[in-house]
């Protein structure tokens, strides 16, 4: 991402995994970047504005805000190309990018992407986020916090977030007037179509899980109606916190595309290859870019 921001690198080996940091929880991907599987290329975790070491949100914050950090940062680290993975918020993160970069992006895996794609669930998933921002005015971001952790929080992320995220808690607590101000706002204002998921060019892979609901089940479907050739993975006996819970997993899954692109590798593709599945720990180096 862009100047004095926070990045975690681990590995190397090109294309790299671009894993867009969601919202709130600054390492919630962490986990699943050091799965052993995804060791053959490089894994780059960055903290987005406003969360744990990075700098404050520059003006107005937006998606494309987060797709512009998305490009400094390859840019930075000299990739022309990026696999980009998108969990939740930045599911619209790197759905955009693949959107507006195409030639920079070598192949996108979206995990349980927002509520906001699906036309049956949009309305009752943008009454529930601006539920939860009235909370925050009237009764302050604490309060606020709470309440979404009350609506997602489940004993099993919880417990896996303790166990593989020392000092998570925490951190959300400092960082939640982030979230609350700037990425719920930003994830309003973001709309995305047909006509954009036509410019997407790259392999797509979309992961969900069976336990999380109608609205990511209708994600699921527009996703699949977007891009009929993605890959499909549904992951069982999870909920909309499989990106930790089971994050060794869903490494598995996606492991083998990456390695099929190899560093040299600029074709472009069909919008699924043969690798990715239809319906179905180490040290980081924390530092800038």
């Amino acid at each position: 991402m862009g100047s004095a921001l926070e990045v975690h690198r681990l590995g190397a080996g090109a294309p790299p995994l671009l894993l867009v940091q969601s919202g709130l929880t600054a390492d919630e991907l962490l986990p699943l970047a050091r799965e052993p599987v995804l060791d053959g290329c490089e894994r780059l975790v960055p903290h987005r504005r406003g969360y744990a070491g990075s700098g404050p949100a520059a003006g107005s914050p937006s998606i494309a805000g987060d797709v512009a950090d998305c490009l400094a940062l390859l840019d930075a680290r000299g990739h022309e190309r990026a696999h980009v993975l998108g969990y939740s918020y930045s599911g619209a993160v790197a759905l955009q990018l693949a959107a507006d970069h195409p030639e920079r992006v070598a192949g996108l895996v979206l995990v349980e992407p927002p509520p906001l794609l699906a036309p049956s669930a949009r309305a009752e998933f943008v009454a529930t986020v601006e539920g939860l921002l009235a909370v925050r005015r009237e009764a302050g971001v604490e309060a606020a916090l709470d309440a979404f952790w009350a609506m997602l929080g489940t004993p099993a992320w919880w417990a896996a977030l303790d166990a593989q995220v020392p000092g998570a808690r925490d951190q959300m607590r400092r960082d939640a007037a982030t979230f609350l101000d700037a990425d719920l706002p930003a994830l309003l204002a973001w709309s995305f179509g047909d006509a954009d998921a036509a410019r997407v060019r790259c392999p797509v892979l979309h992961v969900g899980a069976d336990g999380s609901g109608p609205w990511w089940a209708a994600v699921r479907r527009q996703v699949r109606a977007w891009f009929p050739g993605a890959g499909d993975v549904v992951v069982a006996g999870a909920d909309h916190g499989l990106a930790l819970t089971h994050a060794a997993e869903i490494a598995a899954r996606i492991a083998p595309a990456l390695s099929a692109a190899g560093p040299r590798d600029t074709r472009r593709r069909s919008s699924r290859p043969p690798d990715w599945p239809r319906a179905a720990r180490r040290p980081s180096r924390a530092g800038t870019a």
